[in-house]
């Protein structure tokens, strides 16, 4: 549990970072609103990557850091893919408010991320 509370911790942070690249990418810098979604969920994953193997979990299940982060990233790709479907999906919901549609759109993918992080990698079983 206490992992779960520090993720959450660590997602926050994320998700600052994600929110902000999205909102700076589309409004300053004039990109459609989900290759700014992109942009920032990417940078997200790098922030929360780095946060997860030095802070949240205590065990690692991968010894070796490259595989271990191609795990990671791959898990983070199918978020990316949620990460696109719902802001589209929320975004036509709330009729165009692509930041309105990042809420619900970062719980979901929080879900997804912590869970499928959580049994692949970082479980006390070491491969």
């Amino acid at each position: 549990m206490e992992e779960f509370f520090k993720y959450l911790l660590v997602g926050s942070v994320a998700f600052s970072v994600d929110f902000s690249v999205l909102y700076l990418f589309t409004e300053w810098v004039g990109l459609h609103y989900l290759i700014s979604a992109a942009l920032g969920f990417s940078s997200g994953l790098v922030t929360n990557y780095l946060f997860s193997i030095n802070w949240v979990f205590k065990y690692r299940r991968m010894k070796n850091i490259i595989i271990e982060f191609s795990i990671f990233s791959l898990v983070g790709i199918i978020g990316l893919i949620w990460n696109e479907f719902f802001m589209w999906f929320f975004t036509h919901i709330f009729l165009g408010k692509y930041l309105l549609a990042k809420i619900p759109t970062t719980i979901l993918v929080f879900l997804w991320n912590f869970s499928a992080r959580k049994f692949l990698l970082f479980r006390r079983k070491t491969i």
